[in-house]
């Protein structure tokens, strides 16, 4: 039944008061679930309700009409809507449409940040980076995490060849609840780091190094075989999952 059979039996009196409440609550139950069909792709509507934040498009891959029909969806449903590897196209298009869209040309994130409430207290999440290089993967990680309600804190550039740098933040570092790190080359700075503190650390390797790096293949398995307990690694380049990991380890009591 529909919404309008429902209240139409209940009017004539063949369907009780509790059991058109009943019959309501399902269906606004089913409607959560139930995914928005544009042909190309179904869009999560009842992501934020499970997980805690809505759907997040990655734009690669996608043609711009994709992009800006799924962020149009989701910008006009939530406040706060993250688009990943979007070109300033995407922006570009959606701009007139929603005054507060932004768009980081580091990070390549289009996004929506209509509620800045910090979620998380004092809490602080530090992105720590071993080249100026790095940054781009960073600032998708940093923006990722600062959007879904947490304070961070950047300490870029503070790579091993010059391990004086990242000895001289270490407090600074100790200071977060949960550690980014950031690193291309060998990725060696995440062991370090992982060595230093007694909070979780998050690997990202970067596609950032020479010919036998492998487009950061050799970052990814330096990490993935740290001797430091408490680093955890994510794909390579990839920010994003780095700032919404740490996110969900910010929330926890």
């Amino acid at each position: 039944m529909d919404i309008t059979s429902i209240l139409e039996e209940y009017k004539k009196g063949t369907l009780s008061l509790e059991a058109a409440q009943a019959a309501l609550a399902e269906k606004d139950s089913s409607h959560t679930a139930q995914t928005a069909d544009l042909g190309f792709a179904h869009i999560d509507l009842a992501r934020q309700e499970r997980c805690g934040f809505p759907e997040v498009v990655y734009c690669a891959g996608k043609t711009v009409e994709q992009s800006v029909t799924i962020l149009t969806l989701l910008m006009k449903k939530y406040d706060n809507v993250i688009g990943t590897r979007a070109s300033k196209e995407v922006y570009e298009r959606l701009l007139s449409d929603f005054p507060d869209v932004q768009y980081d040309d580091l990070a390549r994130m289009v996004y929506q940040r209509k509620d800045t409430t910090i979620v998380n207290g004092d809490r602080t999440i530090a992105v720590v980076t071993a080249g100026t290089s790095d940054i781009p993967v960073s600032e998708e990680a940093a923006l990722t995490a600062e959007i879904m309600g947490n304070k961070v804190m950047r300490i870029y550039d503070v790579g091993v060849a010059g391990i004086h740098r990242l000895l001289s933040r270490a407090d600074d570092i100790r200071k977060a609840n949960v550690v980014i790190v950031v690193a291309g080359m060998e990725g060696a700075l995440a062991s370090v780091v992982g060595g230093l503190v007694s909070q979780p650390v998050i690997a990202v390797p970067t596609s950032i190094g020479y010919g036998a790096n492998f487009h950061g293949l050799s970052a990814l398995l330096a990490m993935l075989n740290s001797c430091a307990a408490g680093v955890s690694v994510v794909n390579i380049d990839n920010g994003f999952g780095a700032g919404r990991l740490a996110d969900i380890l910010n929330r926890m009591r």
